[in-house]
């Protein structure tokens, strides 16, 4: 019988403090989030020093939490893992910090995840049967990224934002319009209200690179749009700017993603991020993978937005293959995905 991996995992990039003990890669045994959204509501946006503080604040309590809900101790653990890159500097750092430590004073390996590369291995634990090779589009407020997983760990990069990602596109269009922090959740409820053919927004293509993305330019049209019928007087529909703006994503998103998918010749396809947990985007990529006959794997949403469980997942694979760090591991907020440090 193969042996039981079990691993305890901090995730602190941005504005989530979370631990989770997950199992085997797969099998999630507790998943504790504390969520400073409320905390950053008021600003309109996360301010990197006082989420900092919050993760010192939170971090002991969140991982004493995820190791009782598993009914696990630590020594019972086989690898520490932490978010270690990218994100916001002093969010990581006090992740890393707390990773180092547990492992220093308890001698259980550490292991340094991607940010990203969790994201991506949340789809392994809802999905016992996703292996790679596989194409996955990963959309948050940081990052939109178009990945052919090739094996655990292995990754490609196809297409990346070259402005603005999609959930910062999300974000600032949802503050031009009056709905606040944070964008995604406030835009997809709306939405469902508006009349998404109402106004045609662009859908931008980058010349030199078929699978990226630009999404700076819709932005910028939006507030045109929003600045035009203020000076004409106009009254402005919330819900069908909002509509009109969302279905403008995702049909770049799906145009791009499923050419990928033709093109590299795969027969599945999986979404990852806090877009992800968009209801307009998950129902036109089962359409359209339906339609292609592809099979679509997407997590559940507390699995699309940060969490650590998703980092158990991605270092349950690290672990496997061998990789360890030292306690000379960093936070690095530029990490790219598929290096190594």
């Amino acid at each position: 019988m193969e042996k039981e991996i079990c691993i305890l995992a901090i995730e602190s990039s941005c504005d989530e403090t979370a631990a989770a003990v997950v199992r085997n890669g797969r099998e999630v045994l507790s998943n504790i989030i504390y969520s400073q959204i409320a905390l950053h509501t008021e600003y309109g946006g996360v301010v990197p020093e006082i989420a900092s503080r919050k993760h010192i604040e939170k971090i002991n309590q969140v991982i004493e939490q995820a190791l009782t809900d598993a009914d696990k101790e630590l020594y019972d653990m086989d690898a520490i893992a932490v978010t270690y890159g990218p994100g916001l500097v002093g969010a990581l750092l006090v992740g890393v910090s707390e990773a180092k430590a547990i492992s220093f004073a308890s001698g259980i390996p550490l292991v340094g995840v991607h940010h990203i590369e969790g994201h991506i291995s949340a789809n392994y634990i809802e999905n016992k049967d996703l292996e790679p090779p596989f194409i996955c589009l990963v959309v948050s407020g940081g990052h939109s990224h178009l990945v052919v997983v090739k094996d655990y760990g292995t990754y490609e990069i196809i297409g990346r934002t070259r402005d603005d990602a999609a959930g910062e596109a999300f974000d600032k269009v949802a503050r031009a319009i009056g709905l606040g922090y944070p964008g995604g959740p406030k835009i997809d409820k709306v939405s469902k209200e508006g009349n998404p053919d109402a106004i045609h927004f662009p859908r931008a293509k980058v010349g030199n690179s078929e699978y990226d993305f630009s999404f700076s330019g819709l932005k910028s049209a939006v507030l045109n749009y929003l600045n035009s019928c203020r000076m004409k007087g106009e009254e402005i529909n919330t819900a069908d700017v909002a509509a009109s703006f969302q279905k403008a994503v995702i049909d770049v998103l799906v145009e791009h993603s499923m050419d990928a998918v033709s093109k590299y010749h795969y027969n599945k396809f999986a979404i990852a991020g806090g877009v992800a947990s968009n209801s307009a985007l998950r129902r036109a990529f089962e359409e359209r993978c339906k339609e292609k006959n592809i099979a679509f794997y997407h997590p559940s949403p507390v699995y699309c937005t940060d969490n650590a469980a998703m980092i158990g997942a991605a270092a349950y694979y690290e672990y496997q293959k061998g990789i360890r760090h030292g306690f000379d591991l960093n936070a690095v907020p530029n990490l790219r995905l598929g290096e190594r440090i």
